[in-house]
């Protein structure tokens, strides 16, 4: 089969490495990027040290608002099809690139595969689960992360075009995490190398409820500046200035303001930090994959099945309760593998492929 994938987003640019390695295996794939993380710590860095094929494409659109931004995609990745003709488009996770994709797709009579399928917040304020539901019912192929995620498509009535596969994230995850971590290029903002620290705890912050002013980010900040060890600390590009002007406001000494880091250090830093605070639900992941402890900032819960003997907890945006969490001990049951064995790629590529051939015949 000739398969167009469409990719826009760090997280994606994760899922691609793992799903593109195994597609190539048997299929053509075409390879779309819409260019929504366009920076070169968000995005090309991603490609060359997760071996992911160079895109066919590079539509370079980023910014504006939602509708903007999709309306643009729409129109690109429309073309692209046109040309291309392929005789499937794969799509992961939930942004505005994936739902560009999928309407492109499904309007040309394009089969849709939809790789995570089934997360729900259960809330339409938030415009991923827009997305993701307009995806999964687009779709001819629903891939799963969980039970818990299958269980909800079909609850939707999609139980038929629905697969429970595990997270195709934990496929990257143990890619990276078997290897040696010999050569770190994490930098601050001058450009300097960082030693990373013997000790340290591992922060992401990025969503627009802690950072759209200066109240929340500081709240967060204060908690880690407390900690008893350095909190490293990978800026995204837009919040650089206010996480540096509230650092030396305040005098945050405890924690190490760095640039966006690649995949290997990010995994690597997960695996050996303290403890973890973040409002990702990639890296809540990914502490769980490693048994860190993670506390996530934010009102609502976005993988159930982390929540377990305290391995991941929410908090608010307020240092005292960041703490709190901090301190409660998790307890682990190796046996809880809610997201998979790793081979997730492998699992889905054989349902395309008994698709593909069910497809034929009929």
């Amino acid at each position: 089969m000739k398969i167009v994938t469409v990719v826009g987003a760090r997280p994606q640019f994760i899922k691609a490495a793992a799903g593109s390695r195994q597609i190539r295996k048997e299929h053509t794939e075409i390879l779309i990027h819409t260019g929504q993380h366009f920076d070169d710590n968000m995005s090309a860095v991603f490609f060359r040290e997760m071996g992911i094929p160079e895109p066919d494409y590079n539509l370079g659109i980023f910014g504006g608002t939602h509708g903007q931004m999709t309306a643009k995609m729409l129109v690109g990745i429309e073309e692209i099809l046109l040309k291309e003709s392929p005789e499937a488009l794969l799509v992961y996770g939930d942004t505005n690139s994936t739902l560009a994709a999928a309407l492109a797709a499904v309007k040309l009579h394009i089969p849709v595969f939809h790789v995570e399928a089934g997360n729900r917040l259960g809330t339409l304020d938030s415009p991923e689960e827009v997305n993701r539901i307009t995806t999964d019912h687009v779709a001819a192929l629903d891939f799963c992360a969980t039970q818990d995620a299958l269980a909800k498509l079909k609850a939707e009535g999609l139980g038929d075009r629905s697969y429970c596969v595990g997270n195709i994230m934990y496929d990257s995850f143990l890619h990276f995490a078997n290897q040696p971590w010999e050569k770190s290029t994490i930098f601050d903002f001058a450009g300097n190398k960082v030693t990373v620290p013997e000790r340290f705890y591992y922060m992401t912050c990025h969503r627009q409820e802690n950072t759209f002013s200066d109240e929340p980010l500081t709240e967060i900040l204060l908690a880690m500046n407390s900690l008893d060890a350095p909190t490293i600390y990978p800026v995204h590009p837009r919040n650089r200035d206010r996480a540096k002007r509230i650092c030396e406001k305040e005098h945050f000494n405890n924690i190490i303001l760095v640039q966006p880091v690649g995949y290997s250090d990010s995994v690597h830093l997960t695996q050996h930090a303290k403890k973890i605070v973040t409002d990702s639900g990639g890296l809540q992941c990914e502490a769980f994959y490693a048994g860190v402890q993670c506390v996530f900032v934010l009102d609502f819960i976005v993988w159930p099945e982390t929540m377990v003997g305290n391995r991941n907890q929410l908090a608010k945006a307020d240092h005292a309760d960041i703490l709190h969490k901090l301190s409660v001990k998790q307890s682990i049951d190796p046996a809880y593998q809610p997201f998979g064995d790793g081979h997730t790629a492998e699992k889905i590529c054989k349902i395309i492929h008994e698709w593909s051939g069910q497809h034929e015949k009929n």
